[in-house]
């Protein structure tokens, strides 16, 4: 049946769909605002007026913390300039703030930095790479993301012993491949750059031939890694048959009765943020055991807690619920708190991955918010510290790819091109100056950290 839309019809369709436009016509909006920031003012690092000393910094994102699990996190990011760069995401988004900005707003990672970038399972079992990070999601400058990636390439490398021509190489070809992906997305239709993946073909079309063995192994380790496979390490069955985690302090311990109870609780809520087919398929399991498990670098005195669930017979599901905080980009955005931070990292997931968790979801305990996620998820990494030169280059490409297409869901590509596209070059070096200054910023940084520690004034739990 051909239904007839009448004159108000279309203009309310045509109201909420914008006019169409011709291509060439949104590329030259783009071009337009290089009038206002050139490719080449990305080059200067700007520090902050008000930026904090290390100890005020640290002691200011240690607030809400669990207090016993303050020191090891101060020890992870004692570990190398890289790891304090990991922890310290509000840090460099004041210091972005007091740079000029292009005039483009993406759904940023917000910590796009090169060990945020990871390999896990969709739901067709296919292995993928993104964004793997969500945390300080927050609408901003698409720059923001692209100096972080370039920037953690550099400290990266370092550690891992590679030259600073190498680490300027590795920045320089993920900007350059971030251009080449934005201007490739540009000329797609949107259905096809909407749910373009980051799979293994990406390594050819970004020349990332070197990274191809690292990825493969990486890969078949992902394969590998689901809560079946936590479970059999991580759990045993006690004497009243039920099953429970095996406790590893001071990583994995053990809840109080009171604390199960409250994550248990609070699961419900949760169910309610899935799809409707999703519900379906949680309300099948049952709870077996809930423990606490200590996260990441910048995570580190979070709670954090996983929960332990069984299905068809021997089958075991893992998911990890994790307190959800502010962004710490947020008061440099001049963005106001989210009514739930769990939602905003959810919402902001689900736009930027082309695939996302089907068990991806929130909810509130004791009265703070939290996202709840398969805690493995066939998940698997590539460590950029353990890269050589031509190998490190190589992930520089794919992770400016991966990062290009992710801020495409938001941004439309043909904006960026416009931006992007005049003489590449001057954006390519612009960037990687700014990323070896900004390393080099980070290492004195670090060296205030090692020094407050040394003399007393911040206290660290070194792990064996």
């Amino acid at each position: 049946m051909m239904v007839h839309m009448g004159e108000r019809g279309r203009a309310r369709v045509a109201a909420a769909l914008g006019r169409w436009v011709e291509p060439e016509e949104v590329l030259a909006r783009g071009r337009a605002l290089r009038e206002d920031v050139s490719h080449r003012e990305h080059r200067h690092v700007r520090l902050a007026a008000d930026r904090p000393s290390i100890v005020e910094h640290v002691r200011a994102s240690n607030a809400g913390r669990l207090p016993d699990l303050v020191p090891l996190r101060v020890g992870r990011m004692l570990a190398s300039p890289f790891a304090f760069f990991r922890g310290t995401a509000g840090l460099m988004a004041g210091d972005l703030a007091a740079s000029p900005r292009s005039g483009l707003d993406a759904q940023l990672c917000g910590d796009a930095h090169a060990a945020n970038f990871g390999l896990y399972g969709t739901a067709e079992g296919q292995i993928v790479m993104d964004v793997n990070d969500f945390d300080e999601t927050l609408p901003g400058p698409w720059e923001w993301d692209l100096k972080r990636l370039v920037t953690s390439l550099v400290l990266a490398g370092r550690e891992g012993g590679v030259s600073d021509k190498g680490c300027r190489d590795a920045a320089e070809d993920a900007v350059r491949a971030y251009r080449g992906a934005i201007r490739h997305l540009a000329k797609q239709p949107f259905l096809d750059s909407w749910t373009a993946l980051g799979d293994q073909s990406v390594l050819s079309r970004v020349k990332a031939k070197a990274l191809v063995d690292d990825f493969a192994k990486a890969a078949d380790k992902a394969r590998r890694n689901t809560s079946a496979r936590v479970a059999a390490k991580w759990t045993r069955r006690d004497s009243d048959q039920r099953w429970r985690f095996v406790t590893d302090p001071p990583v994995l311990t053990g809840v109080t009765d009171e604390t199960a109870d409250a994550v248990v609780g609070a699961l419900p809520g949760y169910v309610d943020t899935l799809r409707e087919s999703r519900r379906n398929l949680i309300m099948r399991y049952g709870v077996s055991d809930v423990a606490f498990r200590v996260v990441g670098t910048g995570s580190v005195g979070l709670r954090a807690y996983l929960v332990l669930l069984h299905g068809n017979g021997d089958e075991a599901l893992v998911l990890q619920v994790k307190e959800a905080r502010p962004s710490a980009l947020a008061p440099h955005l001049g963005v106001a708190p989210a009514k739930h931070e769990g939602k905003r990292i959810v919402h902001g997931a689900r736009l930027v991955q082309a695939e996302t968790d089907i068990l991806l979801g929130w909810t509130t305990i004791e009265d703070r918010p939290f996202i709840v996620r398969q805690f493995r998820n066939r998940k698997g990494e590539i460590d950029a510290t353990t890269l050589e030169h031509d190998r490190l280059d190589d992930y520089g490409r794919f992770a400016g790819a991966l990062l290009a297409r992710a801020h495409t869901r938001s941004l439309d590509p043909r904006l960026l091109a416009g931006y992007c596209d005049a003489d590449g070059s001057d954006l390519d070096e612009a960037f990687a100056k700014y990323a070896l200054d900004y390393a080099d910023r980070t290492e004195a940084d670090h060296s205030e950290l090692v020094a407050a520690v040394r003399a007393g004034r911040l206290q660290a739990l070194i792990e064996d």
